[in-house]
Protein backbone atom coordinates (compact mmCIF):
# COMPACT_ATOMS: atom_id res chain seq x y z
CA UNK A 1 0.00 0.00 0.00
CA UNK A 2 1.38 3.38 -0.94
CA UNK A 3 1.79 6.25 1.50
CA UNK A 4 -0.99 8.22 -0.22
CA UNK A 5 -3.33 5.24 -0.12
CA UNK A 6 -2.63 4.76 3.56
CA UNK A 7 -3.29 8.44 4.19
CA UNK A 8 -6.59 8.30 2.31
CA UNK A 9 -7.61 5.21 4.24
CA UNK A 10 -6.83 6.87 7.57
CA UNK A 11 -8.46 10.18 6.90
CA UNK A 12 -11.62 8.45 5.68
CA UNK A 13 -14.92 9.86 4.46
CA UNK A 14 -13.33 11.73 1.58
CA UNK A 15 -11.28 14.04 3.79
CA UNK A 16 -8.04 15.40 2.37
CA UNK A 17 -5.05 13.43 3.72
CA UNK A 18 -2.62 15.45 5.84
CA UNK A 19 0.32 16.92 3.99
CA UNK A 20 3.90 15.85 4.85
CA UNK A 21 4.62 19.32 6.26
CA UNK A 22 1.53 19.14 8.50
CA UNK A 23 2.51 15.72 9.85
CA UNK A 24 6.11 16.87 10.32
CA UNK A 25 5.01 19.88 12.39
CA UNK A 26 2.62 17.73 14.42
CA UNK A 27 5.23 15.11 15.25
CA UNK A 28 7.72 17.82 16.18
CA UNK A 29 5.13 19.29 18.55
CA UNK A 30 4.40 15.88 20.12
CA UNK A 31 8.10 15.05 20.42
CA UNK A 32 8.94 18.30 22.18
CA UNK A 33 5.93 18.10 24.53
CA UNK A 34 6.06 14.39 25.42
CA UNK A 35 6.92 14.71 29.11
CA UNK A 36 5.57 12.69 32.00
CA UNK A 37 6.06 9.06 31.04
CA UNK A 38 4.06 6.71 28.78
CA UNK A 39 0.61 7.41 30.23
CA UNK A 40 0.94 11.16 29.65
CA UNK A 41 2.49 10.62 26.22
CA UNK A 42 -0.30 8.31 25.06
CA UNK A 43 -2.87 10.82 26.34
CA UNK A 44 -1.09 13.60 24.39
CA UNK A 45 -1.14 11.57 21.17
CA UNK A 46 -4.81 10.73 21.66
CA UNK A 47 -5.69 14.39 22.08
CA UNK A 48 -3.69 15.50 19.05
CA UNK A 49 -4.29 12.60 16.62
CA UNK A 50 -7.88 11.63 17.51
CA UNK A 51 -9.53 14.71 19.00
CA UNK A 52 -7.77 17.65 17.31
CA UNK A 53 -6.50 16.38 13.95
CA UNK A 54 -8.93 13.45 13.51
CA UNK A 55 -6.23 11.52 11.67
CA UNK A 56 -7.19 8.34 13.58
CA UNK A 57 -10.57 7.37 14.95
CA UNK A 58 -11.07 5.99 18.45
CA UNK A 59 -11.16 2.32 17.41
CA UNK A 60 -8.02 2.63 15.27
CA UNK A 61 -6.15 4.30 18.12
CA UNK A 62 -7.29 1.67 20.64
CA UNK A 63 -6.35 -1.25 18.40
CA UNK A 64 -2.98 0.30 17.66
CA UNK A 65 -2.30 0.79 21.38
CA UNK A 66 -3.26 -2.81 22.13
CA UNK A 67 -0.92 -4.04 19.40
CA UNK A 68 1.95 -1.90 20.70
CA UNK A 69 1.42 -3.19 24.24
CA UNK A 70 1.89 -6.72 22.91
CA UNK A 71 5.31 -5.77 21.58
CA UNK A 72 8.53 -5.60 23.57
CA UNK A 73 9.89 -2.10 24.07
CA UNK A 74 8.37 1.35 24.69
CA UNK A 75 4.71 1.30 23.67
CA UNK A 76 4.37 5.10 23.39
CA UNK A 77 7.22 5.41 20.88
CA UNK A 78 5.88 2.44 18.92
CA UNK A 79 2.39 3.92 18.92
CA UNK A 80 3.80 7.14 17.46
CA UNK A 81 5.68 5.16 14.80
CA UNK A 82 2.56 3.17 13.91
CA UNK A 83 0.44 6.31 13.60
CA UNK A 84 3.14 7.89 11.43
CA UNK A 85 3.16 4.78 9.24
CA UNK A 86 -0.60 4.94 8.75
CA UNK A 87 -0.31 8.58 7.72
CA UNK A 88 2.75 8.37 5.50
CA UNK A 89 4.09 4.86 5.10
CA UNK A 90 7.63 4.02 6.15
CA UNK A 91 8.84 7.61 5.76
CA UNK A 92 5.99 8.82 7.97
CA UNK A 93 6.76 6.18 10.59
CA UNK A 94 10.42 7.11 10.65
CA UNK A 95 9.58 10.80 10.99
CA UNK A 96 7.19 10.18 13.87
CA UNK A 97 9.51 7.78 15.69
CA UNK A 98 12.59 9.97 15.35
CA UNK A 99 10.80 13.12 16.48
CA UNK A 100 9.46 11.21 19.48
CA UNK A 101 12.92 9.99 20.52
CA UNK A 102 15.65 12.41 19.44
CA UNK A 103 14.85 15.57 21.49
CA UNK A 104 14.93 13.57 24.71
CA UNK A 105 17.99 11.59 23.58
CA UNK A 106 19.97 14.80 23.14
CA UNK A 107 18.85 16.16 26.51
CA UNK A 108 19.43 12.94 28.49
CA UNK A 109 22.93 12.53 27.00
CA UNK A 110 23.83 16.08 28.06
CA UNK A 111 22.39 15.50 31.54
CA UNK A 112 24.35 12.24 31.84
CA UNK A 113 27.57 14.09 30.99
CA UNK A 114 26.81 16.70 33.67
CA UNK A 115 25.98 13.95 36.14
CA UNK A 116 29.25 12.12 35.53
CA UNK A 117 31.20 15.37 35.82
CA UNK A 118 29.39 16.96 38.77
CA UNK A 119 26.85 14.47 40.13
CA UNK A 120 28.68 13.79 43.38
CA UNK A 121 28.57 17.37 44.65
CA UNK A 122 26.56 17.42 47.92
CA UNK A 123 24.24 20.25 46.83
CA UNK A 124 23.46 18.54 43.52
CA UNK A 125 22.92 15.22 45.26
CA UNK A 126 20.41 16.95 47.55
CA UNK A 127 18.47 18.27 44.54
CA UNK A 128 18.40 14.73 43.14
CA UNK A 129 16.69 13.58 46.34
CA UNK A 130 13.80 15.91 45.51
CA UNK A 131 13.56 14.55 41.98
CA UNK A 132 13.60 10.97 43.21
CA UNK A 133 10.86 11.66 45.76
CA UNK A 134 8.64 12.97 42.95
CA UNK A 135 9.46 9.97 40.75
CA UNK A 136 8.48 7.62 43.58
CA UNK A 137 5.01 9.16 43.56
CA UNK A 138 4.85 8.88 39.75
CA UNK A 139 5.68 5.17 39.86
CA UNK A 140 3.06 4.49 42.53
CA UNK A 141 0.54 6.53 40.52
CA UNK A 142 1.30 4.37 37.47
CA UNK A 143 0.57 1.23 39.51
CA UNK A 144 -2.80 2.57 40.66
CA UNK A 145 -3.87 3.79 37.22
CA UNK A 146 -2.86 0.61 35.42
CA UNK A 147 -4.42 -1.64 38.06
CA UNK A 148 -7.82 0.07 37.65
CA UNK A 149 -7.67 -0.57 33.91
CA UNK A 150 -6.01 -3.99 33.80
CA UNK A 151 -7.16 -5.95 36.87
CA UNK A 152 -10.81 -6.49 36.04
CA UNK A 153 -11.05 -10.21 36.83
CA UNK A 154 -9.80 -12.43 39.64
CA UNK A 155 -7.19 -14.16 37.49
CA UNK A 156 -5.82 -10.76 36.50
CA UNK A 157 -5.24 -9.90 40.15
CA UNK A 158 -3.66 -13.29 40.86
CA UNK A 159 -1.23 -12.82 37.97
CA UNK A 160 -0.32 -9.33 39.16
CA UNK A 161 0.38 -10.57 42.69
CA UNK A 162 2.40 -13.52 41.38
CA UNK A 163 4.50 -11.23 39.18
CA UNK A 164 5.17 -8.90 42.13
CA UNK A 165 6.35 -11.78 44.32
CA UNK A 166 8.40 -13.33 41.51
CA UNK A 167 10.37 -10.15 40.85
CA UNK A 168 10.58 -8.86 44.43
CA UNK A 169 11.41 -12.04 46.31
CA UNK A 170 12.80 -14.58 43.82
CA UNK A 171 15.51 -14.80 41.19
CA UNK A 172 13.07 -15.68 38.40
CA UNK A 173 14.01 -13.78 35.21
CA UNK A 174 11.71 -11.07 33.93
CA UNK A 175 11.16 -12.69 30.48
CA UNK A 176 9.96 -15.93 32.08
CA UNK A 177 7.41 -14.03 34.20
CA UNK A 178 5.98 -12.08 31.26
CA UNK A 179 5.94 -15.01 28.80
CA UNK A 180 4.27 -17.19 31.41
CA UNK A 181 1.61 -14.53 32.02
CA UNK A 182 0.95 -14.25 28.29
CA UNK A 183 0.56 -18.01 27.96
CA UNK A 184 -1.88 -18.14 30.89
CA UNK A 185 -3.87 -15.28 29.37
CA UNK A 186 -4.07 -16.99 25.99
CA UNK A 187 -5.32 -20.20 27.63
CA UNK A 188 -7.88 -18.32 29.72
CA UNK A 189 -9.24 -16.66 26.58
CA UNK A 190 -9.19 -19.66 24.24
CA UNK A 191 -12.94 -20.29 24.50
CA UNK A 192 -13.98 -16.69 23.74
CA UNK A 193 -15.75 -16.29 20.41
CA UNK A 194 -14.09 -14.18 17.70
CA UNK A 195 -15.40 -10.71 16.98
CA UNK A 196 -18.60 -10.53 14.97
CA UNK A 197 -18.46 -9.40 11.38
CA UNK A 198 -16.11 -10.16 8.52
CA UNK A 199 -12.55 -11.06 9.40
CA UNK A 200 -10.23 -8.12 8.61
CA UNK A 201 -7.74 -8.63 5.82
CA UNK A 202 -4.03 -8.20 6.51
CA UNK A 203 -1.11 -6.86 4.57
CA UNK A 204 1.46 -8.73 2.58
CA UNK A 205 3.52 -11.23 4.53
CA UNK A 206 6.26 -10.89 1.93
CA UNK A 207 6.53 -7.20 2.71
CA UNK A 208 6.76 -8.04 6.41
CA UNK A 209 9.57 -10.53 5.83
CA UNK A 210 11.40 -7.91 3.76
CA UNK A 211 11.01 -5.40 6.60
CA UNK A 212 12.33 -7.92 9.12
CA UNK A 213 15.40 -8.66 7.00
CA UNK A 214 16.16 -5.01 6.21
CA UNK A 215 15.76 -3.75 9.77
CA UNK A 216 17.49 -6.83 11.17
CA UNK A 217 20.57 -5.99 9.11
CA UNK A 218 20.33 -2.34 10.21
CA UNK A 219 20.07 -3.47 13.84
CA UNK A 220 22.82 -6.08 14.04
CA UNK A 221 25.19 -4.95 11.30
CA UNK A 222 26.81 -2.06 13.22
CA UNK A 223 26.87 -4.08 16.46
CA UNK A 224 28.66 -6.99 14.79
CA UNK A 225 31.12 -4.57 13.19
CA UNK A 226 31.78 -3.07 16.63
CA UNK A 227 32.38 -6.55 18.04
CA UNK A 228 34.85 -7.35 15.26
CA UNK A 229 36.72 -4.09 15.91
CA UNK A 230 36.81 -4.01 19.73
CA UNK A 231 36.37 -7.67 20.70
CA UNK A 232 33.55 -9.37 22.62
CA UNK A 233 34.57 -8.15 26.10
CA UNK A 234 34.65 -4.41 25.45
CA UNK A 235 32.02 -2.44 27.39
CA UNK A 236 30.46 -1.01 24.18
CA UNK A 237 29.99 -4.50 22.74
CA UNK A 238 28.57 -5.84 26.00
CA UNK A 239 26.17 -2.89 26.25
CA UNK A 240 25.02 -3.43 22.67
CA UNK A 241 24.30 -7.10 23.39
CA UNK A 242 22.55 -6.28 26.67
CA UNK A 243 20.25 -3.60 25.28
CA UNK A 244 19.50 -5.70 22.20
CA UNK A 245 18.37 -8.52 24.47
CA UNK A 246 16.38 -6.00 26.48
CA UNK A 247 14.64 -4.87 23.27
CA UNK A 248 13.42 -8.42 22.64
CA UNK A 249 12.33 -9.66 26.05
CA UNK A 250 10.91 -6.61 27.84
CA UNK A 251 7.15 -6.29 27.53
CA UNK A 252 4.90 -3.81 29.30
CA UNK A 253 6.54 -0.44 28.73
CA UNK A 254 9.30 1.54 30.34
CA UNK A 255 8.50 0.89 34.00
CA UNK A 256 8.51 -2.84 33.36
CA UNK A 257 11.83 -2.56 31.51
CA UNK A 258 13.32 -0.67 34.44
CA UNK A 259 12.50 -3.46 36.88
CA UNK A 260 14.39 -5.96 34.73
CA UNK A 261 17.22 -3.56 33.90
CA UNK A 262 17.79 -2.56 37.51
CA UNK A 263 18.11 -6.21 38.46
CA UNK A 264 20.67 -7.00 35.78
CA UNK A 265 22.65 -3.76 35.55
CA UNK A 266 23.14 -3.40 39.31
CA UNK A 267 23.12 -6.97 40.64
CA UNK A 268 24.33 -9.14 37.79
CA UNK A 269 26.72 -6.95 35.79
CA UNK A 270 27.69 -4.37 38.42
CA UNK A 271 27.89 -1.58 35.80
CA UNK A 272 26.09 0.87 38.13
CA UNK A 273 25.37 0.92 41.83
CA UNK A 274 21.81 1.12 43.16
CA UNK A 275 22.07 4.84 43.89
CA UNK A 276 23.15 5.62 40.31
CA UNK A 277 20.25 3.53 38.99
CA UNK A 278 17.77 5.48 41.12
CA UNK A 279 19.32 8.74 39.88
CA UNK A 280 18.93 7.49 36.30
CA UNK A 281 15.16 7.14 36.63
CA UNK A 282 14.92 10.54 38.26
CA UNK A 283 16.74 12.23 35.39
CA UNK A 284 14.75 10.38 32.72
CA UNK A 285 11.50 11.80 34.16
CA UNK A 286 12.79 15.36 33.53
CA UNK A 287 13.24 14.97 29.76
CA UNK A 288 10.85 14.72 26.80
CA UNK A 289 10.46 11.45 24.94
CA UNK A 290 9.99 7.86 26.11
CA UNK A 291 11.03 7.03 29.65
CA UNK A 292 13.15 4.20 28.24
CA UNK A 293 15.69 6.87 27.30
CA UNK A 294 16.96 6.02 30.77
CA UNK A 295 18.90 3.35 28.83
CA UNK A 296 21.12 6.11 27.44
CA UNK A 297 21.88 7.43 30.91
CA UNK A 298 22.63 3.92 32.20
CA UNK A 299 24.93 3.21 29.24
CA UNK A 300 26.70 6.57 29.60
CA UNK A 301 27.45 6.00 33.29
CA UNK A 302 28.38 2.33 32.70
CA UNK A 303 30.83 3.32 29.96
CA UNK A 304 32.54 5.95 32.09
CA UNK A 305 32.61 3.61 35.11
CA UNK A 306 34.32 0.92 33.00
CA UNK A 307 36.84 3.27 31.32
CA UNK A 308 37.21 6.37 33.53
CA UNK A 309 40.45 7.44 31.83
CA UNK A 310 38.67 7.85 28.48
CA UNK A 311 36.60 10.74 29.81
CA UNK A 312 33.16 11.63 28.50
CA UNK A 313 33.89 10.30 25.00
CA UNK A 314 33.32 6.69 26.03
CA UNK A 315 30.08 7.79 27.69
CA UNK A 316 28.71 9.39 24.53
CA UNK A 317 29.74 6.31 22.52
CA UNK A 318 27.97 4.04 25.02
CA UNK A 319 24.84 6.21 24.87
CA UNK A 320 24.85 5.98 21.05
CA UNK A 321 25.08 2.17 21.25
CA UNK A 322 22.18 2.08 23.71
CA UNK A 323 20.11 4.40 21.50
CA UNK A 324 20.68 2.20 18.46
CA UNK A 325 20.07 -1.11 20.25
CA UNK A 326 16.90 0.15 21.96
CA UNK A 327 15.04 1.92 19.15
CA UNK A 328 16.02 0.26 15.85
CA UNK A 329 14.13 -2.89 17.00
CA UNK A 330 11.03 -0.71 17.54
CA UNK A 331 11.00 0.22 13.86
CA UNK A 332 11.42 -3.46 12.96
CA UNK A 333 8.42 -4.55 15.06
CA UNK A 334 6.16 -1.80 13.72
CA UNK A 335 7.04 -1.94 10.02
CA UNK A 336 6.80 -5.74 10.04
CA UNK A 337 3.59 -5.98 12.05
CA UNK A 338 1.65 -2.79 11.29
CA UNK A 339 -0.03 -4.12 8.11
CA UNK A 340 -1.57 -6.95 10.16
CA UNK A 341 -2.86 -5.01 13.19
CA UNK A 342 -6.54 -5.08 12.23
CA UNK A 343 -6.49 -8.84 11.68
CA UNK A 344 -4.49 -9.60 14.84
CA UNK A 345 -6.84 -7.50 16.96
CA UNK A 346 -9.68 -9.91 16.15
CA UNK A 347 -7.85 -12.98 17.56
CA UNK A 348 -9.26 -13.98 20.98
CA UNK A 349 -6.09 -15.72 22.17
CA UNK A 350 -3.95 -12.72 21.33
CA UNK A 351 -6.33 -10.49 23.27
CA UNK A 352 -6.09 -12.93 26.16
CA UNK A 353 -2.30 -12.91 25.99
CA UNK A 354 -2.38 -9.11 26.09
CA UNK A 355 -4.64 -9.20 29.16
CA UNK A 356 -2.29 -11.64 30.92
CA UNK A 357 0.82 -9.59 30.08
CA UNK A 358 -0.86 -6.34 31.14
CA UNK A 359 -1.93 -7.89 34.46
CA UNK A 360 1.60 -9.15 35.13
CA UNK A 361 3.00 -5.73 34.25
CA UNK A 362 1.01 -4.23 37.15
CA UNK A 363 2.94 -6.52 39.48
CA UNK A 364 6.20 -5.75 37.68
CA UNK A 365 5.74 -1.99 38.12
CA UNK A 366 4.72 -2.53 41.76
CA UNK A 367 7.98 -4.41 42.32
CA UNK A 368 9.87 -1.50 40.77
CA UNK A 369 8.02 0.87 43.09
CA UNK A 370 9.04 -1.22 46.10
CA UNK A 371 12.69 -1.37 44.98
CA UNK A 372 12.70 2.33 44.23
CA UNK A 373 11.08 3.26 47.57
CA UNK A 374 13.61 1.23 49.55
CA UNK A 375 16.52 2.99 47.88
CA UNK A 376 14.98 6.47 48.10
CA UNK A 377 13.81 6.29 51.72
CA UNK A 378 16.88 4.50 53.10
CA UNK A 379 20.55 5.30 52.52
CA UNK A 380 21.66 1.66 52.91
CA UNK A 381 20.14 -1.74 52.19
CA UNK A 382 21.02 -5.37 52.81
CA UNK A 383 20.81 -8.03 50.10
CA UNK A 384 19.93 -11.63 50.91
CA UNK A 385 19.62 -14.85 48.93
CA UNK A 386 18.68 -18.46 49.65
CA UNK A 387 18.26 -20.75 46.69
CA UNK A 388 15.74 -19.22 44.31
CA UNK A 389 14.69 -16.65 46.92
CA UNK A 390 16.26 -13.17 46.80
CA UNK A 391 15.42 -10.06 48.79
CA UNK A 392 16.45 -6.49 49.52
CA UNK A 393 15.82 -5.11 53.00
CA UNK A 394 16.41 -1.54 54.20
CA UNK A 395 18.70 -0.64 57.07
CA UNK A 396 16.34 1.10 59.56
CA UNK A 397 19.18 3.21 60.94
CA UNK A 398 19.56 4.96 57.57
CA UNK A 399 15.91 6.08 57.22
CA UNK A 400 15.72 9.52 55.55
CA UNK A 401 12.81 11.59 56.90
CA UNK A 402 13.47 14.28 54.27
CA UNK A 403 12.54 11.85 51.49
CA UNK A 404 9.21 11.07 53.17
CA UNK A 405 8.37 14.76 53.58
CA UNK A 406 9.26 15.47 49.96
CA UNK A 407 7.26 12.47 48.70
CA UNK A 408 4.17 13.60 50.66
CA UNK A 409 4.47 17.11 49.22
CA UNK A 410 4.85 15.70 45.70
CA UNK A 411 1.82 13.46 46.19
CA UNK A 412 -0.27 16.48 47.17
CA UNK A 413 0.97 18.54 44.23
CA UNK A 414 0.53 15.77 41.64
CA UNK A 415 -2.57 13.95 42.86
CA UNK A 416 -4.57 16.57 44.72
CA UNK A 417 -3.63 19.86 43.06
CA UNK A 418 -3.02 18.29 39.61
CA UNK A 419 0.28 20.07 39.04
CA UNK A 420 2.30 19.14 35.96
CA UNK A 421 5.16 16.68 36.34
CA UNK A 422 7.84 19.24 35.52
CA UNK A 423 6.47 21.88 37.85
CA UNK A 424 6.38 19.32 40.66
CA UNK A 425 9.89 18.08 39.90
CA UNK A 426 11.25 21.63 39.98
CA UNK A 427 9.56 22.48 43.29
CA UNK A 428 10.65 19.21 44.91
CA UNK A 429 14.26 19.68 43.79
CA UNK A 430 14.29 23.25 45.17
CA UNK A 431 12.78 22.08 48.47
CA UNK A 432 15.40 19.35 48.81
CA UNK A 433 18.16 21.84 48.08
CA UNK A 434 16.71 24.20 50.70
CA UNK A 435 16.64 21.39 53.29
CA UNK A 436 20.29 20.70 52.48
CA UNK A 437 21.21 24.35 53.09
CA UNK A 438 19.42 24.30 56.47
CA UNK A 439 21.49 21.38 57.74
Amino acid sequence: MTASAVEHQVSGEGETPPSPSATWRTWARIGLQSFGGPAAQIALMHRVLVEERRWLDESQFTRALGFCMLLPGPEAMQLATYAGWRLGGVAGGLSAGLWFVMPGAVVISALAALYVAFGHLPALAAAFLGIKAAVLVLVLQAVVRLSHRALRQTWHRVLAAAAFVALSATALPFPAVVIGAGAIGAMANRSRAPDDGPRPSGGSWRASVTAILAWGVAWFGPLLALRGWLGPDHILVRLGAFFSKLAVVTFGGAYAVLAYMAQDVVVRHGWLNARQMVDALGLAETTPGPLILVNLFVAFVAGTNAHPLQGLGIGFAAAAVALWSTFIPCFLWIFAGAPHVERLASEPRLRGALEGITAAVVGVIASLGFWFAVHVLFAATREGRAGILRWTLPDPATFDLRAVVLAVVCAILLLRLRWSVHRTLAVSALMAWGLFLLQ
